[in-house]
């Protein structure tokens, strides 16, 4: 079959691969090198510090989190987006991972593009479709001339779009950098950036009404600092530490020797790659089931998913406790074998290069 050219467009905020924290890059990192192993043309558009070896286009010679341009600062993204489209006859297909930015040049140029939406696209409940945000009816405007990408089937559930031309792709992540890891040490995980929809105080909660051994790990951006010393730090103790943000280096060895990584997440995670990461070094995982996670996770097999709230309408912080006695029930075997069949980086390549051909071939 004809090998393709195929451009990548990544966000500019973190360089891929990501250096610690960065779901997207890492995503686009794994993708991308898998696609010039199987001997496609690959252009990467992203920030001059990335290291791949696909040819890299950058607008900017380094991250722009590096230079604390704030999240809500568009503008350099939007020069990478117009740096690739201008080039957009030199390639068969072009892959977007920027939200709804690309949608106002995509009708511009004649390459097909696909767009993976690695954002959530949902409102908790839509009584007038006048309420939309913005964001959405960008979405909405463009929506016949666009194929869209889900990451998972619960995000698609959610999307009040309805998009003509979609798929589901879930991501996928590198299993050699995982070891498995058959007997973990005495306690507990959770990681995810600092934030109380991350589930961070649910942890905590059911910790300390257990007993057990927590470490805490991720990211603290300078907007949480004040939740965390409020919330966070007077919790910590000889039994919940924090230990701030890992590397790619130090994963393997943080998910591996953990009895189990607890993800009491409070909002519709779209994938959630800290599950599959963690399952990969069998180290089951308890979660609520927000968004993905039931897909992510099979629910007694490789972990728990547990309801948010309980008969009572409060939270259920109970139920943690009671998966957590009885995690032991959970096989570490079957946590990797799952993330080997379903959430390798291999099959999502697989995926998307199908949806590649079929757009070009269109």
């Amino acid at each position: 079959m004809k090998k393709l050219k195929i451009a990548q467009i990544s966000p500019l905020w973190i360089s891929v691969p990501p250096e610690k924290y960065g779901g997207i890059e890492r995503v686009v990192h794994y993708l991308t090198e898998e696609l010039i192993k199987r001997g496609h043309d690959v252009t990467l558009f992203a920030s001059g510090d990335s290291k791949t070896k696909a040819k890299l286009v950058s607008v900017r010679p380094r991250a722009l989190k590096k230079d604390n341009i704030p999240w809500t600062d568009p503008f350099w993204n939007l020069e990478n987006i117009s740096r690739a489209l201008r080039q957009a006859k030199d390639f068969d297909v072009i892959h977007a991972h920027l939200d709804l930015w690309p949608l106002f040049f995509q009708e511009l140029v004649k390459t097909p593009m696909l767009h993976t939406f690695h954002n959530p696209l949902y409102l908790s409940s839509i009584t007038n479709p006048d309420l939309f945000p913005t964001r959405l009816k960008m979405f909405e405007l463009h929506k016949k001339d666009m194929y869209g990408c889900f990451i998972s089937k619960s995000q698609r559930s959610l999307c009040p779009i309805k998009f003509p031309h979609q798929s589901i792709v879930y991501n996928g992540i590198d299993t050699s950098q995982y070891k498995f890891y058959p007997k973990p040490k005495n306690h507990f995980v959770w990681i995810a950036r600092i934030d109380p929809y991350k589930g961070i105080e649910n942890a905590i909660e059911a910790a300390e009404r257990t007993g057990i051994n927590l470490v805490l790990a991720g990211r603290l951006d300078p907007d949480s600092e004040g939740y965390f010393k409020e919330k966070i730090k007077p919790r910590l103790n000889n039994k919940i530490k924090y230990i701030g943000e890992l590397s790619q280096d130090q994963l393997s060895d943080f998910y591996g020797n953990a009895i189990a990584c607890l993800y009491p997440i409070e909002w519709h995670e779209p994938f959630g790659l800290i599950m599959a990461e963690s399952m990969a070094c069998g180290t089951p995982v308890i979660a609520f089931d927000k968004g993905s996670v039931s897909e992510v996770v099979k629910d007694g097999k490789t972990g728990f998913v547990l309801p948010m709230e309980d008969k009572n309408g409060k939270k259920n912080i109970q139920g943690l406790v009671e998966a957590i006695k009885k995690i032991d029930q959970i096989e570490r075997s079957d946590c990797r074998r799952w993330v080997d069949d379903n959430f390798t980086y291999q099959k999502m390549t697989d995926e998307y290069e199908k949806l590649y051909y079929k757009l070009a071939g269109k």
